[in-house]
């Protein structure tokens, strides 16, 4: 499946296998993992397997994360886009809006940017009523770029999974 989005500075599209350098380099990273469980990858097979699970969900469920693309200078800065999550905070068969960056783009609002996209793509394109948005309670940057793409905070709540607090945000199709 092939995904071809832009905004203002961005390109959205398919997660390659020509990314793998890229998704290495942001996964790789253990403050980019801080909010994420702290569980950065060690190897480039591992963000190999990362990709294959993406490519997979596009085949599955026609939508998956986009690798995001500096429209400038086609260099690859991290992933955002849209997920089908099977069950998380009582709510099943869920699409949430998320976004990873490589550090070096944090704070120039590259997530809220790519998530306004991935709202717009998944009210209009795929006509979905509602998306979530998640994110580790403690990360104030995340949960602005939430609210500044539209989601609206709804609950902190448990993730017994991961052993973590989350924050819980819903954006309806109105």
């Amino acid at each position: 499946m092939t995904f071809n989005l832009e905004t203002e500075r961005l390109i959205l599209r398919d997660l390659r296998m020509s990314d793998l350098e890229g998704m290495f380099e942001l996964d790789s990273d253990p403050e980019v993992h801080k909010y994420l469980g702290n569980k950065p990858v060690k190897t480039k097979e591992e963000s190999q397997k990362i990709i294959e699970a993406v490519i997979d969900q596009y085949e599955k469920y026609g939508i998956g994360r986009w690798a995001l693309i500096n429209k400038k200078t086609g260099e690859f800065m991290g992933w955002s886009g849209l997920k089908l999550n099977t069950k998380m905070n009582g709510i099943t068969n869920f699409y949430d809006v998320g976004y990873r960056l490589i550090k070096r783009f944090w704070g120039q609002g590259y997530a809220t940017e790519s998530g306004k996209k991935a709202v717009d793509y998944g009210f209009k394109v795929l006509k979905l009523p509602e998306l979530y948005g998640i994110t580790e309670m403690e990360h104030q940057a995340s949960h602005h770029a939430l609210l500044k793409i539209g989601l609206k905070y709804i609950e902190d709540f448990y993730f017994e999974e991961e052993k973590i607090k989350l924050r819980w945000y819903k954006i309806e199709n109105k």
